[in-house]
Parts: C-alpha cells; sequence; structure tokens
C-alpha cells in the first residue's frame, strides 16, 4: 500500500456538493494510504470520510504543475457548475452561478469530473429508503440504526439460549449400568498446585536441632497418665498425638498407648505391631517422658483398666488445656498413675497453648513411623502405580467411602431398586433405632443432608466430577476402600469411565500381603502411605483418614493436590436436568480452583489434623 504523502503538493479538485466548485491547494500530507487500483476522489459530507483518487486517475497523472492548475482552474470557471439533480431547486435557486449548459463531459484527459448520482448515491440513502423511521438526520439516524442492531442482536442471543436449555442435555448419558460423558480437553496443572502458591509457607514442627531437654526425670513428674487408643488406625493416631499433648501440659509420664480391639475393626494390634516404638519415643525426649509399660511398683494392673478409682471418665470432647490442669492433675498427684478413657478428641485445638498444638504435629507428622517392612510395602505399591504403562506416569489416590456401614450411618437417600431400600431401611432400624424411630422423617432429612453436602458420593457421581476436572479415561487411579455397599454394579460407571482402576489386592500378589493380613491396621497402613504419596488424593467423605491424608500433603509441600469435593453445591448441579456439559464441567473447575489442598487461614474451631497452617507451618 503507497503512501499518498509523495502527491503532497497536487492540486485535487472535489465538489463538497451540488452548488459550489472549490479548488482545494492541498499542501499537508493526505491522511489516507490505499492501492493504486482502487483510489477514488470522493468527499461525503454526511460521514466526512477522507479525500482520495479515483480509479482512472494514476499517481503519475497527477504531478503538481502551477500552469497546468491554472488552466484548468479557468477551463472551470468557464463551463460553470454541473446542473442541479433537482429541478425545484433548479427553479428556485438565484445563484448567479447557475446555467442552462449541459453537464460536463469528459476532460481532453478522460477522466470523468462528475460521476452518475446513482453510482455516488451514499449507502445510507437505500438504508432510509428501507427504513423511514430513521430519518434524515445523520446523526441521530445512526443512534437510531446502531440501537436496532443492539435489540437485534440481544433478541437473538435470548432465543438462541432458550433453545440451548430446552434440548439441553443430561450431564452423562446412562447406557445400563456405563455414564458416558463428554470428554474435557486436559488442563495443564491436572497434576500438581501451581508453584507460586506453595512457596509461600514451609514445615515447623520439626525437632529442635540441639536442644537441651528441661525434662525432670521419671521419678520427679506429676504422675503417670495411661490412655485406651480406639477406633480404628487413624482415630487411634490421632488419640496417640492428643495423649502426648495432654501429657505436656500436666508435666506427667506418658505410658505407651494401648491400641485397643474396636467393635467394628476387631483387631488386637499392639502399639508395636504398627509404629516404631523407638524411634516414637527418641523423637519427643526433650518433650515428653514415655515409658514402655507400666512401672513395676505398681503390681495391680487390672485395677488400671477396670477400677473407677483409677480412672478419669468425666473429661468433655475438646477440652481446654485449663480443663486438665484443674481437674486432672490433681487426681494423678494423688493417685501416681491414672487411666483416661474415653480419649477420642478430648482435647480441644483453639483452646490449647500454641505449642501444644506444634507439639501434636510434631508426633503426627515426625515421631509416629511405620514399621519398616510396611514404609518398603507401600513404597513398592507406589513404584508399580507409576509406572502401570510401561513408563513413568502420575497416579490418583482415590477414598472411596462407601461401605453399608458408611451408607446407613448416613441416613441418606441413593439410587437403587425397591427391594435394596427396603433392606436399607431394616438395616438402619436395627443398628440406630433411635435414629430411625418410624421412619417417617427420613426422606426430608435425606433430602436436608443432601442439600448440605454431608452424604458420601456414588461411584458414578465420583466420576462424572473427575471428567469434568479434566482427568482422562487413561487416568491410573489407586482406590482405598472397604467393601463398596452395591458391589460390581455400584462399582461399574467408575471403573467403565476409568478402567485403569486398582486396589492394593489387584496391585500386590496374594503373598506379599498375607504378611499384613495379620493385622488389619497393617493394611489400612498399606492405603495410608500409598495415598499419602500420590500425585493427586481425591477424597469422597469426611472421616480422620481424608482429614490426615490432606493435612500430611499440606504440612509436606502442598505441591501436589489434595481435592476436597464441595458435595453440597454438585449435589446441586446433579439435581438440574438442564444444566449442560459445558456449564457442568465449567462450574466443577470454578469452584475447586481453591479445594487443592493449599494452606488455608484457620478459624474458629478448627480442625489441626486437616488444615496445620498457623501453628505447625511458618512464613518460607
Amino acid at each position: 500500500m503507497k503512501d499518498l504523502s509523495e502527491f503532497s503538493n497536487t492540486s485535487i479538485y472535489f465538489f463538497i456538493d451540488d452548488f459550489t466548485l472549490n479548488l482545494f491547494a492541498h499542501p499537508a500530507k493526505v491522511p489516507c494510504s490505499l492501492p493504486h487500483s482502487i483510489i477514488v476522489i470522493f468527499f461525503s459530507r454526511t460521514f466526512g470520510l477522507c479525500p482520495t483518487l479515483l480509479p482512472h486517475q494514476s499517481p503519475q497523472n497527477m504531478t503538481y504543475s502551477p500552469k497546468r492548475a491554472m488552466a484548468e482552474l479557468r477551463h472551470s470557471i468557464s463551463i460553470g457548475p454541473r446542473a442541479t439533480s433537482s429541478p425545484m431547486k433548479r427553479d428556485e435557486d438565484s445563484s448567479p452561478l447557475i446555467s442552462d449548459a449541459p453537464p460536463h463531459q469528459d476532460d481532453d484527459d478522460g477522466r470523468g469530473r462528475h460521476p452518475h448520482k446513482d453510482r455516488d448515491r451514499p449507502f445510507w440513502s437505500h438504508l432510509q429508503s428501507l427504513c423511514p423511521f430513521l430519518g434524515d438526520d445523520a446523526k441521530t439516524s445512526k443512534i437510531s440504526l446502531f440501537a436496532l442492531i443492539v435489540v437485534a442482536l440481544l433478541g437473538f442471543v435470548f432465543i438462541f439460549a432458550i433453545v440451548k436449555r430446552v434440548n439441553a442435555p443430561y450431564l452423562c448419558k446412562k447406557d445400563g449400568i456405563t455414564l458416558h460423558c463428554p470428554h474435557v480437553k486436559e488442563a495443564p496443572s491436572l497434576w500438581e498446585n501451581p508453584y507460586s502458591a506453595t512457596t509461600s509457607w514451609k514445615p515447623c514442627a520439626e525437632r529442635r536441632a540441639g536442644g537441651i531437654s528441661d525434662l525432670p526425670p521419671e521419678n520427679e513428674t506429676t504422675g503417670y497418665i495411661f490412655i485406651h487408643a480406639e477406633g480404628g488406625l487413624n482415630q487411634q493416631r490421632i488419640a496417640i498425638c492428643n495423649a502426648v499433648g495432654v501429657a505436656k501440659i500436666m508435666n506427667a509420664t506418658l505410658i505407651l498407648p494401648v491400641l485397643k480391639q474396636d467393635q467394628i475393626w476387631k483387631d488386637q494390634t499392639k502399639f508395636e505391631d504398627i509404629f516404631d516404638v523407638d524411634h516414637f519415643i527418641d523423637y519427643l525426649k526433650d518433650d515428653v517422658r514415655i515409658v514402655r509399660d507400666i512401672p513395676e511398683w505398681f503390681t495391680d494392673r487390672t485395677e488400671l483398666f477396670s477400677s473407677i478409682r483409677r480412672t478419669v471418665k468425666n473429661i468433655p470432647k475438646y477440652a481446654p488445656a485449663q480443663f486438665y490442669i484443674d481437674n486432672v492433675l490433681p487426681r494423678i498427684k494423688e493417685k501416681k498413675i491414672m487411666a483416661l478413657k474415653p480419649f477420642v478428641d478430648r482435647l480441644g485445638y483453639d483452646n490449647v497453648p500454641q505449642e501444644i498444638n506444634r507439639l501434636r504435629c510434631r508426633v503426627n507428622y515426625h515421631a509416629l513411623k511405620f514399621l519398616p517392612e510396611i514404609e518398603q510395602m507401600a513404597d513398592l505399591l507406589a513404584s508399580r502405580m507409576r509406572n502401570r504403562t510401561g513408563s513413568s506416569n502420575p497416579y490418583m489416590a482415590l477414598h472411596l467411602r462407601f461401605e453399608k456401614g458408611m451408607v446407613g450411618l448416613s441416613f441418606c437417600d441413593f439410587v437403587g431398586k425397591r427391594e435394596e431400600k427396603a433392606l436399607m431401611a431394616k438395616y438402619r432400624e436395627k443398628e440406630w433405632p433411635r435414629r430411625y424411630k418410624n421412619g417417617t422423617h427420613l426422606w426430608q432429612l435425606a433430602l436436608q443432608k443432601r442439600k448440605e453436602g454431608r452424604c458420601p458420593l456414588e461411584p458414578g457421581e465420583v466420576a462424572v466430577i473427575l471428567r469434568a476436572m479434566g482427568y482422562p479415561k487413561e487416568t491410573q487411579i489407586y482406590v482405598a476402600s472397604g467393601q463398596v455397599y452395591g458391589g460390581h454394579n455400584r462399582m461399574a460407571p467408575l471403573r467403565n469411565m476409568f478402567p485403569n482402576l486398582v486396589t492394593k489386592e489387584e496391585l500386590a500378589t496374594k503373598q506379599e500381603l498375607d504378611h499384613f493380613r495379620k493385622h488389619v491396621t497393617s493394611l489400612a497402613a498399606l492405603d495410608f502411605l500409598v495415598c499419602l504419596k500420590s500425585d493427586v488424593f481425591v477424597m469422597t467423605h469426611g472421616g480422620n483418614f481424608a482429614k490426615l491424608i490432606i493435612g500430611a500433603r499440606r504440612y509436606m509441600g502442598h505441591r501436589l493436590k489434595s481435592i476436597k469435593p464441595d458435595k453440597g453445591l454438585m449435589s446441586k448441579s446433579f439435581g438440574d436436568p438442564y444444566m449442560g456439559w459445558a456449564t457442568f464441567a465449567e462450574e466443577v473447575v470454578i469452584t475447586h480452583e481453591t479445594r487443592t489442598g493449599l494452606p488455608e487461614a484457620t478459624f474458629p474451631n478448627y480442625d489441626l489434623w486437616e488444615n496445620p497452617l498457623t501453628p505447625c507451618m511458618c512464613k518460607a
């Protein structure tokens, strides 16, 4: 495209209207630049377009010449202006410049100085003939036209939205027990949190290097405390951490906790069958006095397990530190040895000194280590998960809580046949008669709990959420779960959408696991460690297992994702049959951008095990 600045000294003739002929000497740079083939001289008074050259007027013919300019000026004046296009104007016009001469024809250079009026008729005139309401005023007409275009566009968008909503597909198409969901392009950050979000905090609950212990000798402490760590492996782990904290509060000696047999787990595992006792005692030697067994001078051991005189039973849940100082410490000083039970969640979080919370983190993340054989087997399982494709690949760990006991205890309603729901109602009535009552209120209770996000996610729901997040069909998933309620039929949607789904029983041989079958908690420990080492951890319902995993991954660096689904919002989306897949997928991604295991600010009554930020982590 050639610039017209070279013609800055050229005298250019053009008409402003039908009555006046003007000669413009344009010494300044012409503010337009066009190819030679489309150069046209035209100046519109309506739109104010820049002057340009006619097609047949080549730049070579426009060389400036004063003699030629004056000759053309005299010639144009002698022939007068062109005839007006309107007879009415011609009759009414009294201008002395009006002439009866015919319109000027092409000059000897072959240039048509006056093109046909229909060819020069602006587009706006044609539009006014079609839409008279636009009026003659150019500015007002432009505004009207713009408003008309905006209204038309809004109408088109509105109609399109209605049609799309009416014809919107369900989230997934169900074919028998198989769910078919649209594919979502894999995002670049599926497997880890943004680096910039993982460099602000670091762990700071480890043992002080070179610290000097100020603990008194064992015989000079205030006394001994003894606890029963009840429940499953993870509940027992929390009880052990709390016991160390309570011993520190009262300056007491802690007797190695006993892992009590649970009615559900029915396991008689001892502390030394799961955890490394030597490491546990040595790591905490500067914080709390810990002994392996009851002192020899205390002869009646059965009294410690059964006698009311040796038991503190009135400890409230999430008790503050001051409660132990005021109510438990005097009895320990009197009796020398006291048992604390029950001891599930018997120490608070925000009502104890920060150094006690930091000590509990030290126990959880540093002092409590599984036995070497458990650690080695977990490393082997994690390695096999990372090499299932023949080369290094990331893997996801899914904690699927959909056992019969969990489904029954939740009192939520799930998809199933009438016979299946009738059997579940009988099971609930038998196990929880006080909550069941006559069963008439359960339907409203189930709706309310699902709305509040307090129901476990079904395997099919988990599959849809993961696919919406962008995880492809080839994702390697390790499932940590008990016996899923509903068996293979209930697991089919998840397995069909993610066929690379394995458990520890499928990943290891029978001979490799036989050694760990003697203790149920040993198998639970394997699940715990494989989930802890995964690239992405996904929980489907609350519980100590998921809380401890998410908390540990946050504490150890929070680079790897730990996804906690928003079950309340998901239940609302699942219940909308008109929500299209693209809308649902976008909602899932946006909702869970902040639910990937990054450290969160603590709040009153926060859970230390899920979010150890304030007491146990420091600014990097």
